[in-house]
């Protein structure tokens, strides 16, 4: 009977994928392990007008086989090499036949409404461009209830670590969403560009949300879409990977899309959080890893100025601004 059932359901996939509201576009590297609870939470979605493509970024652990044998109806593009998120994803979104698309990493696993509340807003409403749920830890604390930048550059999730007591279940405008769970209108994204492929990984969610927001889209933080996130599942939370990129790309991501004057103006701040994170990793005896991000962020500061022209600017600083924080306020596990 199971082999029936999967039979009607990827023809069923099949049948609405040529509709296509949602694509659902999740980037796998190494993480057969996390398949079955993520792909099981999609399938249970009450929402039944979606595809999903899974990205594999050339992972030696069986995952493509894994998938072709126990779920054919999803569709999986192999990457030789691994993109990183921005070029992993992005190779689904080019493939994605949906006007929405939820990027969703694999160590999440979805409330069976998910899509369903996720989608109503943009449904209903024009001007979003990017939706972001509510992410929980697996222990019911907070990963994510959308995301914050500072005028120094950093960015966090907002709400991260506290517990989940009801003080972010209103919907309300956000600055962006996570990456790693976000609905982002294909609309828009035709319009801004897809995710930055230089950056690999780490910022890419940032740099596209402020991107958006300064041609005029919306970011709306939906509460009742929740997702679990088994956070750092793929590439370790303090791992080599997140001090590297993250430290080299939230320079970048400054430099491309903050507007002329909040640009100069910020630049204390800037320059105050790079010195002052050299400082802190190198008493955390990652001295060499930390000045290596760096310098490659230095040496890529030219692309990142030539890229300032390719960005859409419909809004006035003043809108920017209302989202982007005088300091920085990260929250330590």
């Amino acid at each position: 009977m199971g082999n029936i059932e999967d039979c009607r359901f990827h023809k069923l996939m099949r049948r609405l994928s040529e509709v296509g509201i949602i694509s659902v576009v999740i980037l796998n590297f190494n993480g057969k392990g996390y398949l079955d609870n993520c792909l099981s939470s999609m399938r249970s979605q009450t929402l039944k007008s979606y595809e999903v493509i899974v990205v594999d970024n050339g992972s030696t652990d069986g995952s493509v086989e894994y998938l072709e044998t126990h779920y054919p109806w999803v569709q999986v593009i192999k990457n030789r090499t691994n993109l990183g998120f921005a070029g992993g994803i992005n190779s689904g979104i080019r493939q994605a036949k949906g006007e929405y698309i939820l990027t969703l990493n694999n160590d999440t696993q979805a409330d069976n409404r998910f899509l369903e509340c996720l989608v109503g807003p943009m449904k209903s409403d024009a001007s979003i461009g990017i939706c972001a749920p509510k992410m929980l830890f697996s222990d019911g604390r907070i990963n994510s209830v959308g995301t914050c930048i500072s005028r120094s550059g950093a960015a966090w999730d907002r709400g991260l670590f506290q517990a989940d007591n009801g003080q972010y279940d209103a919907p309300e405008e956000v600055f962006g969403a996570c990456g790693g769970a976000a609905l982002y209108r294909k609309k828009m994204l035709e319009e801004i560009g897809l995710f930055d492929e230089d950056f690999f990984l780490y910022f890419e969610d940032v740099d596209l949300a402020l991107r958006g927001r300064l041609a005029g889209w919306r970011c709306l933080y939906v509460p009742d879409a929740k997702v679990n996130h088994v956070f750092g599942g793929t590439t370790g939370f303090g791992s080599e990977l997140s001090v590297y990129y993250g430290n080299r790309n939230f320079l970048w991501y400054v430099i491309k899309d903050f507007p002329v004057k909040l640009l100069v103006k910020s630049l204390p701040w800037i320059i105050g959080r790079n010195l002052g994170v050299v400082l802190y990793y190198a008493r955390m005896g990652e001295g060499r890893l930390i000045l290596k991000s760096k310098l490659d962020s230095i040496k890529g500061l030219p692309k990142m100025l030539r890229k300032r022209n390719q960005v859409e600017r419909k809004i006035s600083e003043n809108e920017i601004k209302s989202f982007i924080q005088p300091w920085a306020k990260i929250p330590r596990p």
